[in-house]
């Protein structure tokens, strides 16, 4: 896996990864300025989201669950001083769906949480990383 990051003036960077989908990623914009692209750490949390609700739309389906929406809420705190680490992270899910066994979707979070989303599992290396989940009906 590769990606690169292109400078494209003040603090803003475009990435790009290895199949040419690009994103815009901003750090500090000047004052008055409009920020024009997630943060560098918005970006990881935004990782973590993508992957964990892969997983989690991945495992409802395979367990015969009529998914129609999945929203993953994803808050952080960061340490005060440099290097200003993620200190706790929590995922919060909200599975919305037809018959929705609640049962079958903790089981997907949990198995996201332990075995499947690489994002969560690296961070939790660094960080406490928590889970939550609420499900509602279509």
């Amino acid at each position: 896996m590769q990606v690169t990051s292109k400078w494209l003036d003040g603090m803003c960077f475009v990435g790009t990864a290895e199949g040419g989908h690009s994103v815009v990623m901003e750090g500090a914009a000047a004052e008055g300025a409009v920020k024009r692209g997630a943060s560098p750490m918005e970006m990881l949390l935004l990782g973590v989201a993508g992957c964990s609700s892969i997983d989690v739309v991945m495992i409802a389906e395979k367990q015969r669950q009529k998914v129609i929406d999945c929203q993953a809420t994803v808050t952080a705190k960061r340490a005060d001083e440099a290097p200003r680490v993620f200190t706790e992270i929590h995922i919060h899910f909200k599975v919305i769906g037809h018959d929705l066994r609640e049962s079958a979707i903790a089981k997907a979070v949990e198995l996201s949480a332990e075995k499947y989303c690489s994002a969560s599992i690296m961070l939790g290396k660094a960080a406490k990383v928590t889970h939550s989940f609420e499900v509602a009906e279509a």
